[in-house]
């Protein structure tokens, strides 16, 4: 019986596909989709940082809160009238937060998929020639940084917790208001998705091994693990309910809806 070696020439050779892919499918709709959403994400997010409309009581928009300049915040809109930030600072009030929640979002596992595709192009889709010469992964600078995602994740639950204290504000302050339900909901699926990341889910009980010593953990765990079933939609969804609720508040703080119930 004769057998095959690796040294043998038909084993050496590789097919000569010069197609960048042999794929038929529209393929490049998710990339380009995902780089127009964020891209629209990114444009709506730099000229909140610098719109000066985020505050008509009893609405906060949550590209600014928690709102901690002295100088260029209400009384009402300060977190228990916390301002350490004194009349020094007159840069708008956004830049002093915002870093956290956008570093959580960027160095999230989803949006990683999202935007190395839509943005690095490594690989646009499956079974697609990507134009880097070599991969590195996330050893070298700047995708060396997702690995701070976790600290991120701390951030994003004490933001998630100011978002939630500003809905209950809203509710005391105008129950029947539109906005009031507007931040809830949004408040609720930031919360949500926070909760459905992975370094929860991993921090909840992942270097558990025994459940059974850990039952309580063990319980959380499981209700982490059925929230990170659903954390890309969840991404995605709180991505345009917090853009929503934010925009919602300023045009109200511009005066541009202007009814009753608001």
């Amino acid at each position: 019986m004769t057998q095959t070696t690796t040294d043998s020439p038909v084993r050496r050779q590789r097919a000569q596909i010069k197609e960048r892919t042999l794929r038929t499918d529209q393929w490049w709709r998710y990339p380009l989709v995902t780089f127009i959403i964020f891209m629209a994400f990114l444009v709506y997010a730099t000229w909140a940082i610098f719109d000066k409309s985020f505050f008509v009581s009893p609405y906060h928009a949550p590209f600014a809160s928690p709102c901690l300049a002295a100088a260029s915040c209400p009384e009402e809109a300060r977190l228990f009238g916390f301002a350490p930030f004194g009349d020094w600072y007159t840069l708008p009030p956004g830049l002093l937060i915002l870093g956290l929640p956008a570093g959580f979002r960027f160095t999230c596992y989803y949006y990683r998929k999202a935007y190395y595709r839509g943005f690095w192009l490594s690989p646009p889709a499956c079974a697609v020639n990507e134009p880097h010469s070599k991969y590195t992964g996330e050893s070298r600078f700047p995708l060396i940084l997702q690995n701070v995602h976790r600290y991120f994740f701390y951030a994003a639950i004490v933001i998630g917790l100011v978002l939630a204290v500003d809905a209950v504000k809203a509710l005391i302050g105008n129950p029947t208001g539109l906005g009031t339900w507007i931040l809830i909901a949004n408040a609720v699926l930031i919360n949500l998705y926070t909760l459905s990341c992975h370094s929860c889910r991993h921090i909840t009980a992942g270097r558990l091994n025994h459940f059974s010593k850990h039952p309580v953990r063990y319980r959380a765990w499981g209700i982490v693990s059925k929230l990170n079933a659903k954390h890309q939609e969840l991404a995605l969804i709180s991505m345009f309910s917090v853009m929503g609720a934010d925009l919602y508040v300023r045009l109200v703080a511009k005066g541009i809806i202007n009814f009753p119930f608001a």
